[in-house]
């Protein structure tokens, strides 16, 4: 039986309702306070009939670092898609970043190898690479640097993958995937959810950096694809193209029918307001939104590489335009 983590977020509901295509049952773990039942909306956009496919999986209530909830859920288990993560870039919330995402990564590359796992998919992010030189294309080669100024989940990210990587040095078949932003349908409110909501509220703004996207359907196909092949040890960029924060407002804007942004943010206002957010954190325990990681990074020029992919596996990457529509025509219709 195939068991996937993180089942009730954006990945792993995408990457839920395609296995059970393929498979009778397929068992997940979630957590005592996820909204497992939200994932019928998700099943929605794919058939009229979701509650036939919600109804074959089999959840199981288990936590991460609960090794005796999360070793009953390794029974029987011949294949591990691990796309559970806490998602926070808030410095004080490093200790919860490290707890979730490394040690838990640990619990499930250890209950990987004791159960015999056949084999292992992690979804780690494009943030655990390293930054590009002068403008240099960043791939699986372009190696992290500690050194840099990286995020609290960044560098949470890299001791997951740290921990993968020992699984295969133990003799665990893995494959590791490093997704850029991911888009698709649902979960508004989260992640890279919250772009298409922003957007529907007016970006009057933009700033000058730029990032890689993929279609949530591009990071599924990939992961199955990789399970189903003899492919092990290899890590993966998963990025469409790379588009200008300009660009992806402006076009995403004009899909949902809204006024696209017309000035350039400033950086160092930016850094003000941060400044200012790190002060009240402090004072007052407010949640910081905006780091300096985060700012940093909405002002840099990320491209991404995603070529290694298509080496190994036949493969198209979904235009981002083609996703832009799609999300900006299911949240209108959503909305």
């Amino acid at each position: 039986m195939i068991l996937v983590t993180g089942g009730t977020g954006l990945v792993g509901s995408h990457l839920l309702y395609t296995l059970l295509q393929q498979h009778e049952k397929v068992r997940a773990v979630h957590r005592a306070s996820s909204d497992t039942g939200a994932i019928r909306a998700i099943f929605r956009c794919y058939t009229d009939d979701p509650d036939s496919v919600y109804d074959r999986i089999e959840w199981m209530e288990a936590n991460l670092n609960d090794l005796p909830a999360l070793s009953k859920a390794f029974e029987g288990i011949t294949n591990v898609y691990h796309s559970a993560a806490y998602i926070s870039f808030d410095p004080k919330n490093y200790r919860k970043l490290k707890k979730s995402n490394v040690e838990g990564t640990a619990n499930v590359v250890n209950l990987c190898l004791k159960n015999g796992v056949e084999k292992l998919c992690y979804v780690s992010s494009v943030a655990t690479l390293g930054s590009s030189v002068n403008g240099s294309f960043i791939d699986e080669e372009t190696h992290w640097n500690a050194e840099e100024n990286n995020s609290v989940y960044a560098i949470s990210k890299y001791g997951a993958e740290m921990e993968v990587w020992r699984g295969t040095q133990e003799g665990l078949p893995a494959v590791i995937v490093n997704p850029g932003v991911i888009l698709g349908e649902g979960y508004r409110n989260s992640g890279s959810g919250g772009i298409p909501k922003a957007v529907a509220k007016g970006v009057p703004f933009y700033t000058s950096g730029s990032v890689g996207m993929v279609d949530v359907a591009d990071v599924v196909h990939v992961m199955v694809r990789l399970m189903e092949s003899d492919i092990s040890g290899e890590r993966f960029v998963l990025v469409s193209e790379n588009i200008s924060y300009k660009d992806l407002f402006t076009q995403l804007s004009e899909f949902m029918g809204k006024k696209p942004p017309k000035k350039e943010l400033a950086k160092w206002k930016l850094v003000f307001l941060s400044k200012l957010e790190g002060i009240a954190s402090r004072l007052f325990g407010m949640k910081r939104n905006l780091p300096r990681s985060t700012v940093n990074s909405l002002y840099t020029a990320s491209n991404y590489n995603a070529s290694k992919v298509k080496e190994f596996i036949e493969f198209n990457f979904t235009p981002v335009e083609k996703t832009l529509r799609r999300v900006a025509k299911h949240y209108s219709m959503e909305s």
